[in-house]
C-alpha cells in the first residue's frame, strides 16, 4: 500500500495558523521519531507557474492543481504541508500560496511577507519557481519576491542555512550554461540592493544561502520530458541532509520533536 502524504492546510487564506491540523499531521507521519533526520522542502513563485504541479511529480504528494481549462485562478490559498512520498529521510513539503496574485490585489504583500518568513524559518530547501524568459529582465515577476526572501532573513532571530533551488521553468533552446552565470548575478545584485541591519552589513550572501539551479521543460508542451528531469531531480532529495546533499551544510536544525513548537511559534 503506497504511504498517505496526508496533505494538510497549514495557515490558511486569511493567515489564520491551523494548530490542531499541524498536531494532527506530525502525528500521522510520526515526525517525533526522525530526531533530527527530516527535511523540510518549501516552494515560492509566481501564481499559476505550476509549483502544485512540480511537487507532486517531485515528491508523489496530492496538492491541488490548477486546471489550466477552467483559467488561472489561484488554486493554493495560504499554505499547505504534506509528507514526501518515498523519500529518506523523512521529507515534509510545504505548497505556499502563489505571489503576484490577482486576488489579493498589488499592494496587499503582509500575507506574502509573513508566509515568506515563516517558510524561511522552517524550510532547509526552498524551491524558486520562475519562468526561463524572467532571466536577466528588470521587471522580472520573482524580483520582488527575491527582495521579500532576502530582507525576511535579516529578520530571523538565528538566521538558518537555506539552500535556494531555482526551478527554471519552460526552458528554452538558450544553453543552460548561459542561463545559470545570468540568474546568479541577478540574484547577487537583489540582495546587494537589500537594505541590511548593521550585524549585517558585510555578510556575504554564502553565509545565508546556497543557490543551486536546474532547468525543466514545458509540462504543458514536453510532458515526457519534463516527467523525465523532474524524475533526475528527485533523486537528488534522497539524503538531502548528509554531507554533500542539497541541505548537507544546513545549520541550526530543530529536532523534530520541537517542529510544532518551532512551526507554532512563526506561523502566529
Amino acid at each position: 500500500m503506497e504511504e498517505d502524504c496526508c496533505a494538510t492546510q497549514l495557515i490558511y487564506g486569511d493567515g489564520e495558523f491551523n494548530s490542531s491540523g499541524l498536531d494532527r499531521f506530525v502525528k500521522e507521519v510520526k515526525l517525533a521519531e526522525c530526531g533530527l533526520s527530516y527535511a523540510v522542502v518549501a516552494i515560492m513563485g509566481p501564481q499559476s507557474s505550476g509549483k502544485s504541479t512540480l511537487l507532486n511529480h517531485l515528491f508523489h504528494t496530492k496538492f491541488r492543481e490548477m486546471d489550466a481549462y477552467s483559467g488561472r485562478n489561484q488554486t493554493t490559498k495560504g499554505i499547505w504541508i504534506a509528507k514526501c512520498v518515498g523519500i529518506e529521510p523523512c521529507t515534509i513539503a510545504m505548497d505556499l500560496e502563489g505571489t503576484d496574485g490577482r486576488e489579493r490585489g498589488e499592494d496587499d504583500t503582509t500575507f506574502e511577507k509573513q508566509s515568506a518568513l515563516f517558510a524561511l524559518a522552517v524550510s532547509d530547501i526552498v524551491l524558486i519557481n520562475m519562468w526561463c524568459h524572467d532571466i536577466g529582465r528588470e521587471q522580472a515577476a520573482n524580483k520582488p519576491l527575491l527582495k521579500t526572501v532576502f530582507q525576511v532573513m535579516m529578520r530571523l532571530f538565528s538566521p538558518r542555512k537555506t539552500t535556494l533551488l531555482f526551478v527554471i521553468r519552460d526552458k528554452t533552446k538558450t544553453p543552460f550554461e548561459y542561463l545559470e552565470p545570468v540568474l546568479r548575478e541577478d540574484i547577487q545584485k537583489i540582495w546587494d540592493g537589500v537594505p541590511k541591519p548593521q550585524a549585517h552589513k558585510s555578510t556575504p550572501f554564502s553565509d545565508f544561502f546556497s543557490v543551486e539551479v536546474v532547468a525543466l521543460s514545458s509540462y504543458e508542451e514536453k510532458e515526457e520530458k519534463f516527467k523525465e528531469e523532474v524524475a533526475q531531480l528527485r533523486q537528488r532529495f534522497f539524503h538531502s541532509i548528509s554531507p554533500g546533499g542539497l541541505a548537507g551544510d544546513r545549520r541550526g536544525v530543530v529536532p523534530a520533536t520541537g517542529f510544532s513548537f518551532s512551526a507554532n511559534r512563526f506561523g502566529k
